[in-house]
């Protein structure tokens, strides 16, 4: 695909309410509600008024029911105790331990207004971006082609994602890792979840995989290359330069294999690509397409299963390439996605676009995963 083929999208959109599998990064969720005309300021100036309340009064009443930052790490030390984890790595730790307010301010942050793919691709996809993909992909090539070979993953995808979590590795997060994951379980918005991942920090900690002093990563605990939370580094992340330890922060080799892993793991296909980018008919029943507002997803991939169907079937309905031919007589199913509405874009999406959606519930996210991925890859270099 041209890069001036993505400069030139036009639509309006909408990014998926999700949290991050992997990076834990909260998205925006837009719902719409209907209301009598007469209703709406009297609900607009409630909906303001709720909004300021809260975000006042929540971080107030959480520091009334556990106390100071100091008493909630306190506690957290004598349950890290009870567990079992060292005496020596609990006290670094916890000596270590320091309260980000930024944190809290980034969790609370709501967005000004609604990315539509005009506005994300073209900051998450620029030339420099894509010209640094491909030369990382060269260098990199051999043993890329390596790890695709063992985790059956293609390279170009494992290249997207690192280059698109962290920079190529060069942008990772500044925060101490169990010092941002103590602060969200104490004023975020989910204690239990964050206090989860805080432990098993410790257990990352604990097996030596990384010092303390370099477990560093986003405000949210995303940690490392790859942008694992600490959950998704126990469930996925691997030893590729085979030293005995699994380092995303540092080891490139490993980031590599992790990433791949992952994405195996979660059930890619190596003989398909993630979807394309179709025309429909006029008159074309948009109830095809997979709905947008999704709870969580379970109920999307249940919306999912209702959208899937044979590329044979899609072509019948009157679906065609964005050149107007047919498309591929391959025996795969593909469901259909609309980022932006009737008035944007139409893909089919291909069981990869599932797994990716894994990796991040937004379809901005995995639009821009695929785009960049064919672009590394892509014959025409302008």
């Amino acid at each position: 695909m041209k890069l001036t083929q993505i400069a030139v999208i036009v639509v309006s959109g909408l990014l998926l309410s999700c949290t991050s599998t992997v990076s834990g990064k909260a998205q925006a969720k837009t719902e719409a509600v209907k209301t009598t005309p007469a209703a709406k300021t009297q609900a607009g100036q409630k909906a303001k008024a709720a909004v300021a309340s809260t975000a006042t009064a929540l971080p107030a009443q959480a520091a009334v029911n556990k106390g100071s930052f100091e008493q909630y790490a306190a506690s957290l030390k004598q349950e890290a105790l009870q567990k079992g984890y060292a005496k020596t790595l609990v006290n670094d730790v916890f000596a270590s331990l320091k309260h980000y307010q930024s944190a809290v301010v980034a969790d609370k942050k709501q967005p000004e207004f609604t990315e539509t793919l005009d506005t994300y691709l073209p900051k998450r996809i620029s030339k420099q971006r894509i010209s640094l993909a491909r030369k990382y992909y060269k260098e990199n090539q051999q043993e890329l082609e390596a790890i695709g070979k063992k985790y059956g993953v293609q390279p170009r995808f494992i290249v997207a994602l690192w280059g698109l979590e962290s920079s190529f590795g060069k942008i990772m997060g500044n925060y101490s890792v169990p010092s941002a994951l103590a602060t969200m379980a104490y004023d975020g918005r989910r204690e239990a979840f964050f206090k989860s991942e805080f432990f098993l920090a410790l257990d990352i900690l604990q097996q030596g995989h990384v010092k303390l002093a370099d477990m560093k990563g986003s405000w949210a605990g995303a940690m490392g290359q790859s942008q694992f939370m600490p959950s998704a580094f126990m469930s996925y992340a691997q030893d590729g330069d085979g030293d005995g330890h699994i380092n995303i922060w540092q080891s490139r080799s490993d980031a590599f294999a992790s990433i791949a892993n992952y994405l195996k793991t979660r059930g890619w296909d190596d003989s398909q690509t993630w979807g394309r980018e179709v025309k429909v008919p006029k008159n074309f029943d948009f109830s095809y397409v997979i709905p947008k507002g999704s709870k969580d997803r379970t109920q999307w991939l249940q919306w999912w299963a209702k959208s899937e169907r044979s590329l044979a079937a899609w072509q019948t309905l009157g679906v065609r390439t964005t050149e107007g031919k047919a498309l591929p007589q391959r025996d795969i199913k593909a469901a259909l996605v609309m980022p932006d509405d009737e008035h944007g874009r139409v893909y089919l999406a291909y069981s990869n676009y599932q797994t990716l959606m894994h990796w991040n519930r937004s379809y901005y996210f995995v639009t821009s995963v695929g785009y960049l991925a064919d672009l590394i890859v892509a014959e025409d270099k302008a």
